[in-house]
Order: C-alpha cells, then structure tokens, then sequence
C-alpha cells in the first residue's frame, strides 16, 4: 500500500486561522468588554490627576504614572489567562502540527489590536475629563499622536509581559496569583513614586512603567513646568506668627502683589529638573526602543515555551 503524505497547514495559514478564532472570541464570547473596562479606569485616573498632569512638574509626575499604570493594568488583563486557559487544547493541537510561531504571532496581532483601541479610548476619555494634553510634538506632527504612541507601547508590553506568563503557567489560577505581584513590581521599581537607589534602582531599566514614566514626562515637557509644592507649603504655613505678627504672609502678599509669584515657580523648577525626562526626540524614542525591544523579547520567550508544552505531564 501507498504511503499518505500528511501535508500541515503552514505558519501564515495557521496565523490567519487563529486569528479568525481570536477575533470571533472577541465578538461572542465577551472579551470585547476589556474595551469599555479600560475607559472605566480611564475615567476613574483623569478624575483624579486631571487637575495637574502636564501643568505643574509634581502633577506632571504623579499623573505619569498615574497613565502609565492605567496602561499597565489594560495590558496585564488582556492576555494573563489567554493561553493557560486553552492548554489542553494547544498541547493538542501542537500535537497534530500546530506550529507555536503562528499561535503567538496571531495572539500578537490581535494584542496589538485590543492595545491600539485601549491607548484611543484612554485618549479619549482623558480628554473628556479635561485632561490638558501636551502642546509641544517630538516624534509626530501632533502631540496627542505621540501620547498615543505611548500608551500603546506600554500597554502593548505588558500585554506581552502578561501573555509570557500566561504560557509559562499551568492554570488560570496561578495565573491571576502572579498578576498582582507583576503589578507590584511595575508600581515599586518604576521610579516614579518611591526613591531608589543602587542596585534598586537598576531595577528599574527593566520595567514598562518607568520608560512609560519617562516618554509621559519627556512629552509634557516636564523640566520646562513650574514647581507649586514648596510654594503650597510656604501658604499652608503663612499664619504662624512671629512676635505678633505674620512675617511670612507679609511676604507672600507682596510677592503676589508684584507678580513674582510665576517667576519663584519656575526658579524653584530649576533646582528640580531630571535629565532623564529632556524634551528631546532621542529620549523618546529611546523610551520606545526598550518598550518595543521588551516587547519582542517577551513575544520570543512565549513562544520557548509552549514549544516545550509536550513536556507536560499535567
């Protein structure tokens, strides 16, 4: 008897294949709701950090990674189960020729899509939260584009992030169980709210949250911003008297009165700028390089390891 040669599916069939099944997931089977998720935490954020962010250095700061944990969040929920929940299915279907290249390239693409409509509806309801956006392009002709640009990378790499894990572990459960402690490690060693030093703070080349921290900052012109903290603290303090009388409210009356209020800003500004968030095309892009480079990686050690799922005796 004649031998039957058994001819696979190749890797771009596979990859539009799975990506049809993808995007039906997204229809019938309710993943379309991470969309209006991520304008709910959106709007929760920019009600918050509206006030400020890209108006004074302090709010620039705190509303950069504010964003910049919103897209964090939106990535780590897009895929974090997408592919521990199926693995039965994808050890057997591996099994019967599927190649893992195709699997995670048509997860990547349709990542890349959930990610770009997440970044347009963040914009979106930052806007309509009154958010003041950057007025100065780096990269595009438009700011808000370069904003865009952003939040889709960050969102974008720790969607890749979160989909690594997801083909590392075993069930959903350890999945969801490993999330959170990500979450920490992104929020502590991003730079933006605790002070590192040392060893910790080489921790922080290594996280999403502080290149999305640094291109936010950089495109908000961060050094250029005034500086209202000290001079907050110097009014919440303008009662204490001074053998009867109220020195430092006689001072801040006639700073006020001569218009130096704007001027002691940005002069205590100065004292108070970081090189690392320059208004500069090449820092920006540099932001996007380590976004973009992470992402790959993350993308390349998903795929090591579902190629060693027959490994799985579970």
């Amino acid at each position: 008897m004649e031998k039957k040669n058994t001819r696979h599916t190749g890797r771009l069939d596979q990859t539009v294949i799975y990506l049809g099944k993808l995007f039906r997931m997204f229809i019938f089977q309710n993943d379309w709701k991470l969309l209006p998720m991520a304008a709910v935490v959106a709007g929760l954020v920019s009600y918050v950090v509206s006030a400020n962010v890209f108006v004074t250095m302090e709010g620039t700061r705190i509303g950069a990674f504010a964003l910049s944990c919103i897209c964090i969040w939106n990535g780590f929920f897009n895929s974090i189960q997408v592919v521990c929940r199926e693995r039965p299915i994808v050890k057997r279907e591996h099994r019967s020729g599927l190649h893992m290249s195709a699997y995670i390239a048509a997860h990547m693409i349709y990542q890349a899509f959930l990610c770009i409509s997440q970044s347009i509806i963040t914009l979106q309801v930052c806007r309509m939260m009154g958010v003041t956006f950057p007025h100065k392009a780096l990269i595009t002709p438009w700011p808000v584009a370069d904003l865009g640009i952003t939040f889709f990378l960050v969102t974008y790499c720790a969607d890749m992030m979160a989909l690594m894990v997801s083909c590392i572990v075993h069930t959903t459960t350890a999945a969801m169980t490993i999330m959170p402690f990500l979450l920490i490690v992104q929020l502590v060693f991003s730079g933006g709210i605790f002070e590192l030093t040392g060893p910790a703070k080489n921790l922080t080349a290594f996280t999403a949250a502080r290149w999305g921290m640094t291109a936010i900052c950089t495109q908000g012109d961060y050094n250029s911003l005034p500086m209202v903290s000290i001079w907050n603290s110097a009014v919440q303090m303008k009662g204490v008297e001074f053998q009867g009388e109220k020195p430092l409210e006689q001072i801040l009356i006639a700073i006020e009165d001569n218009g130096m209020r704007d001027e002691i800003l940005l002069k205590t500004a100065e004292y108070n700028q970081k090189p690392d968030y320059e208004s500069s095309p090449g820092n920006v892009k540099r932001c996007w390089r380590y976004l973009v480079l992470f992402s790959i990686l993350y993308a390349l050690f998903s795929t090591l390891a579902l190629e060693l799922i027959d490994r799985d005796k579970r």
